[in-house]
């Protein structure tokens, strides 16, 4: 590499110079060597006395020393000036640094997009699922169906054998004749009970005729009204007694329907056309009413993802939203689904919101208890302010920003930031509309610096 006189360092001046006064000093010496021995050579021939040797002048001597000298003039000079010039361009630019503005980039505070979207994790159920228990007491006779099959509302199970309740239907029927003829001899009772009444009211009357003429005595008189008014009691008696076993006869009725509705559940059906999910018994399995667990059966032309959203983003889910959904088991695929209803509460707990999302399943591509991303899209009427993450200053004075005022000055704004979508960051609070901040402020920035901004750009559109 090639350097200018200027560009040269000082060391290498130096060394050059040096090796110039060396080979000076040579050259000097060799020429002296051969004027010695020439001037030996032309000394007196025959004699033996060498010739008189060359002494140089003092004019001579002073030009050496005064050629030496200005070699190290040059080489001095040579090697400090550039280095000193160097020195002198770099403290000027120093200071001048020192004391210029800085330069800083800055952006221009803008508002998010109207549209958001929300993505939350959630777990696939199907809209309508049941249990299916046994409701009689038995054996499991055949057992029609297994987990997968696709069945249809009123399409056969199941078939439970229960001999205990035929026992039970054929004595709940041999009730009823029995409490059909309680009600007949009760009949018969009233019957005869009004006509004994009857005979008791004509003979009260005639008794009441001859007292009245003075046939016979008042005590007698008395004593056939008495016996006229206990019929009547009598009577009455027997209509309630009537009324009694007419009851017992609709409550051994009521017993039979009800034992012969519980036959018809020995034949087990599906409520709803869906497919089993769970099948928890086998031909011959011990069933008990009410606490067997048979079949476990789901509809799956249309599954609900439940969701829990954020306080922060609650305000902006509303029912008939749009909404996609992904699964890992069907990449570059989206579901569309839309948001059925809300919690329209927070949960105290956790302080998010309850959402329930409806997803058509035509194809059963989508399993009920799969996990699955779910992406929320709504509208907003105001939307936040929005900044670059990179324009954040997290220190422990909080959250904050280079806010560049009119005046060129730095003001360390404190915000409240919202959601985050990595690259920008919603601001709640502590922003407005047009504000100018600093794009990437480091730590060299202070409260009150003086700068120039540059590069202004706008934010938002999120």
């Amino acid at each position: 590499m090639r350097y200018s006189e200027s560009d040269r360092p000082p060391t290498e001046f130096a060394s050059s110079a040096e090796e110039t006064l060396r080979r000076e000093n040579e050259e000097l010496r060799r020429q002296l060597q051969q004027l010695l021995a020439a001037h030996t050579a032309t000394g007196h021939p025959g004699t033996g006395v060498p010739g008189r040797l060359w002494r140089p002048s003092s004019t001579t001597i002073w030009a050496l020393g005064l050629f030496v000298m200005v070699l190290l003039v040059i080489a001095f000079f040579a090697g400090y000036l550039p280095l000193h010039r160097r020195s002198v361009v770099i403290a000027d630019e120093a200071r001048d640094r020192a004391q210029a503005v800085p330069r800083v980039p800055v952006v221009t505070v803008g508002k998010s997009s109207h549209d958001t979207s929300l993505q939350l994790p959630g777990n696939i159920q199907a809209v309508t699922e049941a249990p299916i228990l046994a409701r009689a007491d038995g054996y499991i006779k055949q057992r029609l169906v297994d987990i997968g099959d696709r069945v249809h509302a009123g399409q056969t199970l199941a078939v439970i054998e229960a001999p205990e309740l035929d026992e039970q239907v054929r004595q709940a029927q041999a009730n009823l004749h029995q409490s059909h003829a309680a009600v007949d001899q009760a009949n018969a009772n009233l019957q005869e009970g009004r006509a004994d009444l009857e005979l008791a009211r004509i003979t009260a009357k005639r008794w009441a005729n001859l007292v009245s003429d003075g046939s016979v005595s008042v005590q007698e008189n008395d004593q056939y009204q008495a016996q006229y008014q206990s019929k009547i009691a009598a009577v009455h008696a027997l209509e309630q007694a009537v009324a009694g076993t007419q009851g017992g006869v609709a409550a051994a009725e009521a017993n039979l329907a009800r034992l012969q509705n519980m036959k018809g559940y020995r034949v087990v059906e599906a409520p709803f056309d869906g497919v089993i999910t769970l099948r928890n018994v086998d031909t011959g399995a011990l069933v008990n009413n009410g606490n067997t667990l048979l079949f476990r059966i789901a509809q799956t032309e249309a599954l609900r993802i439940y969701l829990n959203v954020p306080q922060t983003n609650a305000s902006s889910v509303h029912r008939g939203d749009a909404a996609s959904l992904t699964v890992s088991n069907q990449p570059g695929r989206t579901f569309s689904g839309i948001v059925a209803r809300t919690a329209n509460a927070l949960d105290p707990a956790s302080r998010t919101l309850l959402v329930e999302v409806h997803v058509p399943n035509p194809d059963r591509v989508l399993l009920p208890g799969m996990y699955a991303q779910v992406e929320l899209s709504s509208s907003r009427s105001n939307p936040p302010l929005l900044i670059p993450s990179d324009a954040l200053i997290i220190s422990d004075q909080g959250t904050q920003v280079a806010l560049v005022k009119p005046d060129h000055r730095v003001h360390l704004q404190p915000i409240v930031a919202g959601r985050d979508y990595g690259d920008r960051i919603e601001v709640m609070s502590g922003l407005h509309v047009g504000d100018a901040i600093v794009a990437n402020p480091g730590d060299v920035l202070h409260e009150g610096t003086l700068v120039e901004p540059t590069n202004k750009s706008a934010t938002g559109s999120q």
